[in-house]
């Protein structure tokens, strides 16, 4: 029987080093213990912000110095909590840190209510007097844009102290699904017992028994059938909390609130959900050559993953995979290129999946720290594009560190998911262009339609799933399980039009953990919008467009993103860069399906 092994059967190599945050444990505790009681150092100011500019720079620096060390603290307990849910140890760790670091914006939330009593005038006047302020210009201008959505200094208070309530239905589902749900075990077509799991789920609706996927697929949402009322629960009260956070704050909605923080008009979202909306026939198109490469009557839902080569592909393991990521990159530069390697080499990346380990991806890490990524390497292709992703985040904060003081460094993620998909659309360039065994060359332009398919198409159908369930929330209209299969199903419906949903597919809203980010799963479609772009400027100029996208990525977090993004020379406020990369799309479907002969 295939298991999924324990932390202590992977090599050391392949899992991440986090001896450069803290050397171990008691370290940690020491630092904790340091920087809890500077929390009180915060309140001193309270009533002082505008007292003069001097005052107003201590507070900063203060609040700079204070942060960074609850960061450190944060981040490492976070990261080994991720190693295996499981652990209590570094499950109250991670909870000790959070505490921490809600107490912290508690004691200094009255600084921008104090701030926001202040004129654009005023401001000017004091960076005028102390130099030392010109550095927090865009923070003080974000400070005042959000005056009118920002309650007194009690409220505010209270609502920092509340966050970790708030936030509760979130932690409860990763809870739920990564440390106590179990997804089922079936025999493969071997006779062998599999072990189904999230990170493994999507491999194996890739095999090319389809009788083995319609086990697996029902087995899997059978399980999620078993919490549905429980995942039902949670996700309408962390919609419930956006609408509620959104009144509180004199918001007209949920969404308006969550784009207001970024600074990004609603009119981007409607613009992407409005252009995808109307080329799903691009779609319909990629999902009937499905159903031809398959050779079967009806596409059905445990059929939506599987490569139009009818097969799996070939085997990529991680070693390889990093040669080929880190010469992919190389139209970036050769600092760009010689930084991912040394990190790669240097264990940021914990590599593959073990028992309780946290299921997916992401890269995480502090203004001091290295850009750590977590992985659950599967030795595929998908696998190989996900650790191209990533990287593309951690050299973001690369850069964004290097250049940007601490509180200019942090991008929103508008930007952060055109950092990680430029890295994916440049590594399918390289293959396609190097490769010369056309099984492998045909798996990755598959590979590469699946993941525009995945993030261009399935996280638009995200993003208006999400704009219907809030809405209904803010129209005092129940958000019941049944009301959400309903409703997903509706949209899966739209989407996968020449698809029948079977096996459960209608629940397929409880696996999705971005529901309960409020509002961002749209940023992935913008994104590789914005990617395609780019990618095809540095084709057509070099090193002029790799300067300026390098530019955009040093740029951190010191100006609103969109004028960030149009560094790199893209307009995100017109549907243009999503028309393009729709083109982009249904392109690569021309050339695979004369490839493989479909049409």
């Amino acid at each position: 029987m295939s298991v999924v092994p324990e932390r202590s059967a992977i090599d050391d190599e392949y899992t991440w080093s986090l001896s450069s945050v803290f050397a171990d444990d008691d370290a940690w505790e020491a630092a904790f213990e340091a920087v809890a009681p500077r929390v009180d150092e915060l309140r001193a100011y309270e009533g002082r912000v505008t007292e003069d500019a001097e005052t107003l720079l201590e507070l900063l620096e203060l609040r700079e110095a204070v942060f960074r060390e609850i960061g450190q603290v944060a981040v490492y307990a976070q990261l080994r909590s991720a190693e295996d849910t499981r652990n209590q140890t570094y499950q109250a760790m991670s909870a000790r840190a959070s505490s921490l670091r809600s107490e912290a914006a508690s004691a200094i939330s009255y600084l921008e209510p104090e701030l926001q009593t202040l004129s654009e005038a005023d401001v000017e006047a004091l960076v005028e007097s102390e130099p030392g302020l010109a550095e927090y210009e865009h923070y003080l201008d974000d400070v005042l844009r959000a005056a009118p959505h920002t309650r007194s200094a009690e409220v505010e208070s209270v609502l920092a102290e509340l966050s970790e309530v708030t936030s509760a239905p979130s932690e409860i589902y990763s809870m739920l699904t990564n440390a106590d749900l179990t997804y089922g075990i079936v025999e493969d077509p071997d006779g062998e017992e599999i072990e189904i799991s999230q990170a493994n789920f999507t491999k194996l609706q890739t095999d090319p028994d389809r009788e083995f996927r319609r086990r697996v697929h029902e087995t899997f949402y059978e399980e999620w059938e078993s919490v549905r009322n429980a995942v039902g629960t949670a996700l309408e009260k962390a919609v419930r909390e956006h609408v509620i956070s959104a009144r509180l704050r004199d918001y007209d909605s949920a969404r308006e609130a969550a784009l207001h923080g970024p600074n990004v008009p609603v009119e981007v979202y409607d613009t992407l959900v409005d252009t995808v909306g109307d080329n799903l026939d691009v779609l319909h198109r990629h999902a009937e050559l499905k159903r031809r490469a398959l050779g079967v009557d009806t596409l059905e839902s445990h059929d939506l993953y599987m490569s139009l080569t009818g097969d799996q592909g070939p085997d990529v393991e991680y070693d390889q995979a990093v040669e080929w990521v880190i010469e992919a990159v190389e139209p970036l530069g050769e600092a760009y290129q010689d930084r991912m390697a040394e990190g790669l080499h240097s264990r940021w990346v914990d590599v593959y999946e073990n028992r309780g380990k946290r299921s997916g991806a992401f890269s995480s890490g502090t203004y001091d720290t290295q850009p750590f990524i977590m992985m659950n390497y599967q030795d595929d292709i998908a696998s190989m594009f996900t650790l191209a992703h990533e990287l593309g985040h951690s050299m973001h904060s690369e850069l964004a560190g290097e250049t940007q003081p601490w509180h200019d460094a942090g991008y929103e993620i508008f930007v952060a998911e055109i950092a990680s998909t430029v890295n994916e659309t440049l590594l399918t360039h390289y293959l396609l262009e190097n490769l010369e065994d056309e099984t492998l060359r045909t798996h990755v332009l598959d590979e590469y339609l699946e993941r525009f398919r995945s993030t261009l198409f399935r996280q638009t159908m995200f993003a208006a799933f999400e704009a219907e369930i809030h809405e209904r929330i803010e129209n005092d209209e129940a958000l019941t399980p049944d009301v959400l299969d309903e409703q997903y199903a509706a949209l899966k419906g739209a989407y996968y039009e020449p698809a029948e949903l079977t096996g459960g597919i209608e629940r397929e809203w409880q696996r999705i953990p971005h529901f309960y980010y409020n509002f961002y799963v749209y940023q992935y479609a913008t994104g590789i919008s914005a990617a395609a772009a780019i990618v095809k400027r540095i084709q057509a100029e070099g090193e002029t467009a790799a300067a300026d996208y390098r530019e955009m990525l040093r740029a951190g977090g010191s100006a609103y993103p969109l004028e960030v993004v149009e560094r790199a020379g893209i307009d995100m406020a017109s549907p243009e860069p999503i028309e393009a990369a729709i083109d982009v799309y249904d392109g690569y479907l021309d050339e695979v399906a004369s490839l493989l002969d479909l049409e």
